[in-house]
């Protein structure tokens, strides 16, 4: 009697664990499933993602290598083309500030009328995007047989799918061996345009 009334019991319990049982394995398969379709939708964004860095970088170096390219064949088009229109060029000197279209495309436009360019090889880029990878920066080191070492670093901007240089800033590097005798000459060159009160030379 006692087993027959624990069979009685015991009966629906068993039968409601087994629906319990049944119901968290279902649960268990959907949460996998639905975390296994996430991750694979995230490697699919990742991949997009990467593949679209990988293009704007290949665009950005046709842009640069463009740049230098064309400044060495005084290509006055290519060159100024490279830049936004209200692009600036940074030069070595402290007063060498050129933007578009004013000073920049004058000095640009001189220098290369008289068949006279400039010509930088670049031999290291590094390219950073910003989070909507719209804007991207920059830096490299540049050379030049007649100048030495240079590096350049710059910011450009996608408008309409193109990559146009916004702000592109040079700069001479010195070794640090030769540091003291640069920055002789660096505070000697300066305090004697000073002195003859000629802020260009």
């Amino acid at each position: 009697m006692i087993f027959n009334r624990l069979q009685t019991y015991a009966a629906p319990l068993i039968f409601t664990a087994s629906i319990l049982t049944a119901l968290m394995g279902c649960s268990f398969s959907a949460l996998a499933n639905s975390q296994s379709k996430s991750e694979a939708s995230q490697a699919v964004h990742q991949g997009a993602d990467q593949g679209k860095s990988l293009a704007a970088k290949n665009a950005i170096n046709q842009v640069l290598d463009g740049l230098h390219e064309a400044a060495s064949k005084t290509d006055l088009d290519t060159y100024l083309g490279s830049f936004t229109n209200t692009g600036v060029f940074m030069g070595t000197d402290d007063w060498e500030r050129w933007s578009r279209p004013e000073t920049l495309d004058k000095y640009v436009a001189e220098r290369f009328a008289g068949g006279t360019g400039w010509s930088y090889k670049s031999v290291e880029r590094h390219i950073n995007f910003s989070p909507e990878q719209n804007i991207a920066w920059f830096d490299e080191i540049t050379v030049s047989e007649k100048w030495g070492r240079f590096r350049g670093t710059g910011v450009l901007i996608n408008h309409d799918g193109k990559w146009k240089i916004a702000h592109y800033a040079m700069s001479a590097l010195v070794p640090n061996e030769a540091w003291e005798k640069v920055a002789d000459i660096n505070i000697k060159a300066f305090a004697e345009r000073q002195k003859n009160n000629n802020p260009k030379n």
